[in-house]
């Protein structure tokens, strides 16, 4: 561990440089690394006071900073919270609690809370980050040293062969799903995207939701979505009885503005969130019309006037925007529409913030990485037509081959987020989104026969969420164009 930390010693992130430096001991070297207020402002504004509680811990636990002080009321409110974090919440509580040598104000609902998550062998949720938390908390209470012990053991049985710990021990079902969009997009072979589907029913919750992995139980309106669309998109007829049920968990969360959370109803709409649900009920023909006009209204309402969103899962500004320009062509509407103000804005930062060398960046001055230009390619291929579009969409797809490996697999930066803000890195996601965008513009582009590439067709069926669908406006990119 202490290698693999050595070797972040001088990364370009200044949270990961802090964290190792700290680590390793180099307390009053790190302190002056990071930025904390500037850090959260990547995170949504309803998750501050929390966020900013959990950066005072783990800052802490690593002997750097002033002494805690005590946290804003709402950072330890249970209120609304999905079960992580209603566990990561208390965890914090506890430390800080040791910290100011507060403990009475820690009762026994807290130590039983967290207690409940431990079992020898097993990581609560899949998630590793909680875990430790969990362990930490517990460790400064009397009596637990043998159930902090097992945890311990527990966690190493993840370490990884660099001699890191990951934050999460996999996210196969997410991945799993949005491949598979991918692999429609680009026409894929019949068999495989059944063996994806049958996949995904299998791993379904009662409540017709899935979650990021088999290992959870909380669902989310991310992986909810992107599964649906795979069972729409594959055989809808075989698959009508989970199709409901999944239609059903979208509506049981949707917010009274018209907008969706993440994980729980009453919880506050995102725009990423309703972008994605947006985008897999409008598969589901007139029946959600109502529901899709009103989600877009949320949609447009959060848009600045630069065309990005607040802060999503991914630190990329192009994430939210790639889908909610997807969301807005279900039906973009004449002058003034919300589809059509949010697919204007979506055109202008992709046009305008474009790299020289055909890339985008995760934000301004950042270079240019595959997963943004990836996002930023779809946001292309769904806002309109004209000259200026197939350039910028030519030199994004000339971009992107430059960063594909001899194996086929895609080079990019980390862009997942969780818990917001901190990063971590799904490598293949990166080649998803990749052969996702290329599936996008390989559908706009209109050739005067199908002609094969590889395995892929340029006859890609349209669909939603990040699969092609036909131009909101009329006319096409075309290959002598």
């Amino acid at each position: 561990m202490a290698a693999y930390l050595n070797g972040h010693r001088h990364c370009p992130q200044p949270l990961d440089r802090l964290l190792a430096r700290a680590a390793l001991g180099n307390q009053a070297d790190a302190a002056e690394l990071l930025d904390v207020d500037a850090f959260l402002r990547q995170a949504p504004d309803f998750t501050g006071p929390r966020k900013r509680a959990l950066i005072d811990a783990v800052l802490h636990l690593l002997g750097v900073g002033p002494a805690p002080q005590a946290p804003a009321a709402e950072a330890f409110s249970q209120r609304g919270l999905h079960p992580w974090a209603r566990v990561q919440v208390t965890a914090v509580k506890i430390i800080l609690a040791h910290a100011r040598g507060a403990m009475d104000e820690v009762g026994d609902q807290d130590v039983s809370l967290l207690r409940s998550t431990q079992h020898p062998g097993a990581v609560w949720e899949g998630n590793l980050l909680i875990h430790l938390s969990v362990l930490h908390a517990l460790s400064f209470v009397c009596g637990l040293d043998q159930l902090v012990e097992q945890g311990i053991q527990t966690v190493l049985e993840h370490q990884r062969k660099d001699g890191g710990m990951p934050f999460i021990c996999e996210e196969d079902t997410w991945v799993t799903a949005t491949a598979g969009i991918a692999l429609h997009a680009t026409g894929a072979d019949q068999r495989v995207l059944n063996n994806i589907a049958g996949h995904l029913i299998s791993l379904q919750d009662p409540s017709g939701g899935w979650s990021y992995s088999e290992r959870a139980q909380l669902t989310d309106v991310d992986c909810t979505s992107a599964a649906l669309e795979v069972l729409q998109l594959t055989d809808p007829a075989a698959h009508h009885i989970a199709i409901r049920q999944a239609v059903g968990s979208l509506h049981a969360v949707r917010g009274q503005d018209g907008g969706f959370p993440t994980y729980l109803a009453g919880a506050p709409s995102e725009a990423c969130m309703t972008a994605a649900a947006v985008n897999a009920l409008a598969t589901q023909g007139a029946a959600q019309h109502g529901v899709v006009n009103q989600a877009l209204a949320y949609l447009s309402s959060r848009q600045h006037e630069d065309g990005t969103f607040p802060p999503d899962w991914s630190s990329s500004r192009h994430h939210t925007v790639f889908r909610a320009a997807l969301a807005a062509s279900v039906d973009a509407g004449g002058p003034g529409s919300h589809g059509e103000r949010i697919l204007r804005r979506c055109r202008s930062l992709v046009l305008d913030t474009q790299e020289p060398d055909g890339g985008w960046g995760q934000q301004d001055g950042a270079p240019s990485d595959a997963l943004s230009t990836a996002y930023a390619l779809i946001t292309l291929t769904a806002v309109g037509d004209g000259r200026e579009t197939l350039a910028a969409a030519t030199r994004a797809s000339a971009y992107l081959l430059t960063q594909q490996r001899p194996d086929g697999s895609i080079a990019s930066v980390p862009d997942s987020i969780g818990p917001r803000p901190f990063g971590f890195t799904i490598p293949a996601l990166a080649d998803v989104f990749t052969l996702l965008a290329l599936g996008h513009l390989t559908h706009r582009i209109t050739p005067a026969k199908p002609v094969a590439l590889g395995g892929m067709t340029t006859a890609a069926a349209a669909g939603s969420y990040c699969l092609p669908r036909p131009p909101a406006r009329p006319g096409r990119l075309t290959a002598d164009a």
